[in-house]
This record gives structure tokens, sequence and C-alpha cells, in this order.
């Protein structure tokens, strides 16, 4: 047991207030969420399965940190009001994957414009600068806290980050595909029209962060009115196994969905089998391939899309 230093039973109490403060200020004690009639549990529930797509229970319970037969019974709540459904889960025959239905997304939409809408009341009296120093300490805490094996986490991107993709995902590949300096351009080509066009309501890259390395990165970005295009999915060989990938592709959907685009697409190349089938799993579908002669060899590039309403 680690030894108890005289200054423990402060930090305790600072550590207590600041959860008192902190549950007070969102809401958290009363019996509802948001004035409606779920209860943090249940929204939080709610917020994953739409955010994901579709998940496992067991994938619930590991996110959420919850106990299996508490989890089961909210879900059988919100079952039986219609609000998600199950359906057999096409690698697994032993597990079903849980979405909400029509009816839950209807549902939980105005929910989640309203907690967005919370927090912008939160921060809007505060200067841009104090706004930034909140978000970090936010972020900070959740590093310093979040102890599970990964120890990734998504950040927005900083000064230097753009350079660091571009640098990072060309080596990856001419080590491991013999891509030559085409790709490194065309990398760079979209990092260059990311930066001078960035939209923050349509636009969005994520960093994949473990303890101050990157390891990987995505990017969203508008390709039409209704239509989100997912860019440059990348994932460091050391970060491989971890999740990591997945967690940035449906952080990417989350954003696109929750900025109104109704259909993601992509573009990349089959002998990105990794990346092929971490698409697969997370609900795109192939619509086109087409054979060409790019980055110093012969490709089959494919188009994959899938529908967020």
């Amino acid at each position: 047991m680690p030894a108890m230093h005289s200054q423990a039973p402060d930090r305790v109490e600072q550590v207590r207030r600041f959860n008192r403060f902190y549950t007070r200020r969102i809401g958290v004690l009363q019996d509802h969420l948001l004035g409606s009639p779920f209860s943090l549990t249940e929204m939080r529930v709610l917020y994953e399965l739409s955010s994901r797509g579709a998940a496992r229970a067991l994938d619930l319970r590991t996110e959420l940190g919850l106990n299996a037969g508490y989890l089961s019974r909210v879900i059988a709540t919100l079952e039986s009001q219609g609000l998600l459904e199950k359906t057999p889960h096409p690698d697994d025959a032993r597990s079903q994957l849980l979405a909400l239905t029509a009816l839950g997304r209807q549902t939980f939409q105005p929910f989640e414009e309203a907690s967005r809408q919370e927090v912008l009341a939160m921060l809007s009296p505060l200067p841009e600068a104090q706004q930034q120093a909140l978000v970090d300490a936010m972020d900070r805490i959740g590093q310093l806290l979040d102890t599970r094996p990964a120890d990734v986490v998504l950040r927005a991107p900083q000064p230097g980050d753009m350079g660091l993709v571009v640098h990072k995902q060309a080596r990856l590949y001419a080590q491991e595909y013999g891509w030559n300096q085409e790709f490194e351009a065309l990398l760079a080509d979209i990092v260059g029209k990311y930066l001078r066009e960035f939209d923050p309501t349509s636009d969005r890259c994520w960093i994949a962060d473990r303890q101050g390395e990157m390891v990987g990165s995505v990017f969203v970005v508008r390709h039409d009115a209704t239509t989100a295009k997912l860019r440059m999915l990348y994932v460091d060989a050391s970060a491989r196994g971890l999740g990591v990938g997945r967690r940035l592709v449906e952080e990417a959907i989350g954003f696109a969905r929750a900025a109104g685009y109704t259909r993601m697409v992509l573009w990349t190349n089959k002998v990105l089998l990794d990346a092929v089938r971490l698409y697969e799993k997370t609900g795109f579908s192939l619509v086109e391939e087409e054979h060409h002669h790019s980055f110093g060899s012969d490709q089959t590039s494919q188009v994959w899309a899938r529908d967020l309403a």
C-alpha cells in the first residue's frame, strides 16, 4: 500500500469538494437529466448508441463501467419503450448488437441538442482564453484518471501537428507498402486544403495521443451539403490492437451525425486490409472499385459509404 502523505487528506477533500461542485453545476443530482424522462445512465446509453450506430452490451459495459445486471435492466427498459432494438452480430453468433430505433433517434436528438446548448451556456460567459483553459484542464483530468490499458486520448490538433500527420503517415506507408512521394504529396494537399478551408461546423480532425506521442489521426470534411467525407485515417504500428482506429472512426461518425450530415463516404485502397475490415465493421459498404497506378505501384481504389440517419 502506498504511504499516506501528510497532504493526502487535504487532497481528498479538494477532490470531494470539486465533485460536489461539478455534479451540481451540470445537473447530475436531478432525478432526470435535461428535463427528460431518463436517468443519467439511460441518457449515456442512448448517447453511446447514437454516436456508435450500434454496439454490443459488453462494449457499453466496458465504456461506462457498469455492472452487467444493472446495464441489462437499463437496456430492457429502453427496449420496452421502443427506443432500442437488438439484432444478431454479423461476426459473432453468440452476441447481439444494440442500436437505436427510429423512435429512439427521434426521441434522443432534442436532448442531445439541449445538452450542447447547456454546455454552450456554461462556456459563453467566459472569455475565449478561459474557455480554452477550462477545456484543457478537463482534458488533463481525463488523461490522469483514465486507467484503461490503451491509455490513448483523442484530442484536437495543436500547432505543428499537421506536419507530423503527413510525416508519420507517409513514412509508415512507405515502410509497409513501398508507396513513394506521390502519396506524401497527396497527404500534404489534403492537409493544406483542410487548414485553408477549415469550418468548425462541418470539418474536424482528431489526434490520437498516447502520453504526448501522436499514434493516430483522422479527418472529417464537407463533401457536399448532406455528405461528410472521412479522410486520412492513420494508426501507428505501435498502437495497433488497442482499438484506436475504431475509436477514431466512431468519433468521426458521431461528429458527422451531430453536424447534420446524413451520409459519409471515404476513399481508400484495397491493399489496406486492416482499414477495409474496420470500415466494414463500422457500417460502411463498398460502392465502387477502380484499378489505377499510383504511389509507385498498381492499386485498386475503393469508395465506401454509409448512411448516418
